[in-house]
């Protein structure tokens, strides 16, 4: 197993699966991979929106998008396959330009990075000549290529403040960047790009929970929901922030205002705590399954093909990035 043996495995699975399906199909399916990885020398990064079989299953990193373009970067392996979607992958390729990136399934697609293209960020910064562009990591190679410095929902107010300038284009989610706005004194020139399922919660979905668990419920939302969503919540940060949080709260009872499958890794890295269920799913994040996986590897294919000065391009935005949030 990738990061944990397969009786930890087993115990991680109990709360999401039938025992039927951890013995049948997925056990057989993690042993397959693991074994398909040895002999080609791949890595397989896995993002926290991957269901529990493949997160806990075969991913041998785990985490959020900034975490996991900082992985990618410095891997020894030859191939990467990437748990997550289409511009992760892409991010990944970018890094690691000599590499092989594969990805499980080419249709992983994500709706913030379908919201603009690159003619997009070109026409912004001819109408607003000389503002920085900051854009979120969930876009297109080329989008990345026309920006400044990319960011994650982790980093995006501290990269934000660094970049110079009393003004910033930050692109494309435009709910996170009225978060932004909020957290910085700089002026922030935004795009109507949003999340598929961050923007489905409202401010009632936190008002009812908390009358249902009076005084006992911390609730926890994603900075790509909207600014009013976030405003009823306890703690907004990325996903790898959520878990910081969870790890060092007292809290027994926790609402998660984010993708579905991040509550379910939750409850098996935290059986001591209740999860209250929120369920918004991507639909694009549900189209990695151990099965293409196993394909994936078994067969090398779905492999991230980019343009040599798109990375070029791109790679000087996201190193920016990483130096920017890594700095000593």
């Amino acid at each position: 197993m990738s990061l944990v043996t397969k009786d930890q495995l087993a115990q991680k699975l109990k709360p999401i699966y039938m025992d039927h399906e951890i013995e049948g199909r997925i056990f057989p399916l993690v042993e397959e991979i693991n074994r398909l990885k040895k002999e080609k020398n791949a890595v397989l990064l896995g993002h926290n929106y991957m269901t529990p079989d493949v997160f806990w299953g075969v991913s041998d990193i785990i985490g959020d998008s900034l975490y996991l373009s900082k992985m990618a970067k410095e891997t020894t392996a030859d191939i990467i396959l990437f748990n997550g979607v289409h511009f992760m992958a892409e991010t990944a390729k970018i890094l690691s330009p000599n590499k092989k990136v594969l990805i499980a399934d080419l249709k992983a697609g994500c709706s913030l990075a379908e919201s603009i293209t690159r003619e997009d960020v070109k026409a912004l910064k001819r109408k607003y000549p000389g503002v920085p562009v900051v854009t979120y990591v969930n876009c297109s190679a080329e989008v990345k290529a026309e920006t400044d410095v990319c960011c994650t929902s982790a980093n995006a107010v501290q990269i934000v403040n660094a970049v110079e300038g009393d003004t910033v284009i930050f692109l494309p989610d435009e709910y996170l960047a009225g978060n932004v706005r909020n957290q910085t004194h700089k002026t922030i020139i935004s795009h109507p790009g949003k999340c598929m399922v961050h923007e489905m919660y409202t401010p009632e979905d936190i008002r009812s929970a908390k009358r249902l668990f009076p005084g006992n419920l911390t609730v926890i939302t994603h900075p790509e929901c909207h600014e009013d969503v976030v405003k009823e919540a306890d703690f907004s940060g990325s996903t790898s922030q959520m878990v910081d949080f969870i790890k060092k709260s007292n809290t027994d009872k926790i609402m998660l205002v984010t993708e579905c499958s991040m509550g379910d890794n939750l409850r098996a890295e935290f059986p001591e705590k209740e999860f209250v269920s929120t369920c918004q799913t991507c639909p694009h994040m549900k189209r990695i399954t151990l099965e293409k996986v196993r394909d994936a590897l078994l067969l090398e294919q779905y492999e991230i093909h980019l343009d040599p000065e798109v990375i070029q391009l791109a790679e000087k935005s996201v190193t920016r990035m990483l130096e920017l949030s890594y700095k000593k």
